[in-house]
């Protein structure tokens, strides 16, 4: 069996992903399929923390739309990243790993505060942490947080679970000479406009020497191979 090359590690996990094939909420197939891949990697030894989104049930930046300001509609998405924390929680318990949601919003009857020493200790632990809420401050999205909790965290790499194999120069759905990027800097990133994550994640990722990672959640087995060492999706770092 192929062994880990990373001890600790943080996957973004977008709401998205959770919905799978329906047009709003959770996807049971889909939750109980992302939960055998967070499985799988467990199983390796590895620490593993995830960062949830909310966009399949609630996304602040589309306030305007319900003519609200954009304060309350970030809170309404943060709460939103909380209901898809605790159906990971429940999935992940199911099959018999120990977990902890830390939420950056206290809401004590549910999950517990974030605290960053206390979420390196479950890690240490064996639990997997999943930290809802994002950084608990509106106008910064999910992957600011999940960038921020790498941080704190002392994570090796940032994993950011995508449905497309990773970057390229140009829409591959719309161009069939699009071109695969196998490795990239944060500053090409950034100069090129690529939409992978927001810029402010791009930049503190940049600030701190994150490397990061996107690749193809859909295809079984992929996240265990990555963090087993294998060259799959694109990777983003240094120059």
């Amino acid at each position: 069996m192929a062994e880990p090359q990373y001890r600790r590690v943080v996957m973004k996990l977008s709401g998205e992903a959770l919905m799978g094939e329906e047009s709003f909420g959770i996807s049971p197939e889909r939750i109980q399929y992302v939960g055998d891949e967070i499985l799988s990697v467990c199983e390796l030894g590895v620490e593993l923390a995830v960062v949830v989104g909310g966009g399949n049930i609630f996304r602040g930046i589309g306030a305007d739309i319900y003519g609200m300001d954009r304060t309350p509609a970030d809170h309404m998405g943060m709460l939103a990243t909380v209901i898809n924390s605790l159906a990971l929680q429940a999935i992940l318990e199911k099959k018999g790993l120990q977990t902890r949601v830390m939420t950056a919003i206290s809401m004590h009857a549910v999950a517990e505060p974030y605290i960053s020493r206390r979420a390196v200790r479950h890690l240490e632990k064996g639990r997997v942490v999943i930290f809802a809420a994002g950084t608990g401050n509106p106008y910064f999205t999910t992957d600011t947080a999940a960038v921020l909790r790498a941080q704190e965290i002392h994570a090796q790499i940032l994993l950011k679970a995508t449905k497309v194999d990773g970057l390229y120069d140009c829409d591959p759905a719309t161009n069939a000479d699009a071109n695969f990027i196998e490795a990239i800097s944060y500053r090409k990133v950034i100069e090129n406009h690529f939409n992978v994550m927001d810029m402010t994640a791009i930049s503190l990722a940049m600030d701190n020497h994150l490397p990061l990672v996107v690749f193809n959640l859909k295809k079984p087995g992929s996240m265990r191979r990555l963090v087993c060492g294998e060259c799959i999706g694109s990777k983003i770092s240094v120059e």
